[in-house]
């Protein structure tokens, strides 16, 4: 751990449930690298990922964005081509993308977007793109003959969460830059949908733990009773 994370680390109360604010407050004292930091929202949920019923996951469009520019891939053919194309997608193909990620380990995006009729073809990358999260998927809104939409909406911001094996879910809510105002309605946001995305079949405390932090910043407890106050 180097000086700076040491002096960080002395600023929190390891013991303390902090408000929202609070914790954005902290974690910007705490961001001290040289570069814009990303602020990370980290939440332990009381389900079991193991149990399909008790899957969390969806997307929501943050208000201020995550102060990073996303790079998409669209699988599309005939008249989505040109749609997605015109609506900002980085990439659009279909077989040729497939192959260079499957041969050349190409990975120079960040979101995946596709047709319904392209599933086919996708499908082929599900053991490569699965792991990484990467995979569209109805839920997302990345699998849909709007492509347009679900463009401007990922260039506008939104973020998808998806529960891990361990029961967690990491979703960045901006940068530093962006200040505690803008940090704070991103995060309620966020929580809000979190919190309507509660599996039925999940029983007891739903929310066991949330932390914020920056990237090379130490994490902070938040009350999870106050997480939308």
């Amino acid at each position: 751990m180097g000086k700076k994370y040491k002096e960080s680390v002395k600023l929190i109360d390891r013991n303390t449930l902090y408000t929202p604010a609070e914790a954005i407050d902290l974690v910007l004292k705490t961001s001290k690298a040289k570069f814009d930091e990303t602020v990370e929202l980290a939440l332990r949920l009381g389900v079991d990922p193991r149990h399909a019923d008790q899957q969390v996951r969806g997307a929501v469009v943050l208000p201020h964005g995550t102060g990073k520019k996303v790079r998409i891939l669209v699988f599309a053919k005939g008249d989505k081509v040109e749609e997605a194309k015109n609506a900002g997608a980085d990439y659009v193909g279909a077989d040729e993308y497939v192959h260079k990620i499957q041969d050349e380990n190409w990975f120079d995006f960040d979101v995946v977007v596709a047709t319904p009729d392209m599933m086919g073809v996708v499908g082929r990358l599900g053991r490569i793109l699965g792991p990484k999260g990467l995979m569209p998927n109805p839920k997302s809104g990345t699998v849909t003959f709007d492509v347009a939409k679900s463009i401007e909406e990922i260039k506008a911001g939104k973020v998808e969460y998806r529960v891990d094996k361990t029961s967690i879910i990491h979703v960045p809510i901006g940068k530093s830059s962006f200040g505690s105002q803008k940090l704070l309605e991103n995060f309620r946001i966020l929580m809000e949908a979190v919190i309507k995305a509660k599996p039925v079949a999940a029983k007891g405390q739903y929310l066991k733990s949330v932390v914020l932090s920056s990237t090379m910043g130490p994490g902070i407890k938040v009350n999870s009773a106050k997480v939308l106050d």
